[in-house]
């Protein structure tokens, strides 16, 4: 039987960081998608929304980076060994908690567990995408030129990830509202409203 590192082993401030970079330059960024067409345009003196967006994509690489760091020689329960669902048990874990949805029932596992683990895992796959083919094409495409050969391939890549991140959004962002409706504000804990203990474990 595989243990289960929850909740109970606690959020330290280096988790809720990551956490809020990846929200503050994983949506900036992602909002800005637009302005990176806008080469020429200034958007303030000699800063176009090229820069903008390449800027706050280049930062998120750099917290998703930190993530995948802390996801290798971080705390026990915020480790990839600990949660993400490539094993037998934990993959399980995922069916028990779809079953329970089917059932109108909100599933209420440790941090990282089952459908929880598995959209957070696919969330950080995703934005490292984004931050990988993003800052490919910040070192290798020159704004304004037509892109071509595996330039051309990575860009495209890029989009499809920007096509994805609205479908991770809702399901992160619905996960976390329908714990809050049942009662379960895990949120407050993830964003420093409150310490870490057992009453939204």
């Amino acid at each position: 039987m595989e243990k289960i590192v929850g909740n109970n082993s606690g959020l330290d401030v280096g988790t809720r960081l990551i956490h809020l970079g990846l929200i503050l330059f994983g949506l900036s960024s992602w909002l800005t998608g637009d302005l990176a067409e806008e080469v020429e345009e200034a958007v303030t003196a000699g800063v176009s929304g090229y820069d903008v967006h390449s800027w706050l994509g280049l930062a998120l690489a750099a917290v998703v980076s930190l993530r995948i760091l802390y996801g290798l020689v971080g705390p026990e329960n915020i480790r990839f060994s600990s949660w993400f669902p490539v094993t037998t048990e934990r993959l399980a874990a995922v069916w028990t908690d779809l079953r329970s949805m089917l059932l109108l029932k909100i599933p209420d596992g440790p941090l990282h567990h089952g459908l929880g683990g598995l959209v957070q895992a696919c969330g950080l796959l995703l934005f490292a995408w984004m931050g990988a083919t993003g800052t490919y094409l910040y070192f290798n495409l020159i704004p304004g030129t037509e892109p071509s050969g595996v330039i051309d391939l990575v860009e495209e890549l890029h989009e499809v990830g920007e096509e994805l991140i609205p479908i991770y959004l809702v399901l992160h962002v619905g996960a976390v509202l329908l714990h809050a409706l049942a009662g379960r504000h895990k949120w407050r804990k993830m964003i420093f409203l409150r310490q870490n203990d057992d009453r939204d474990a």
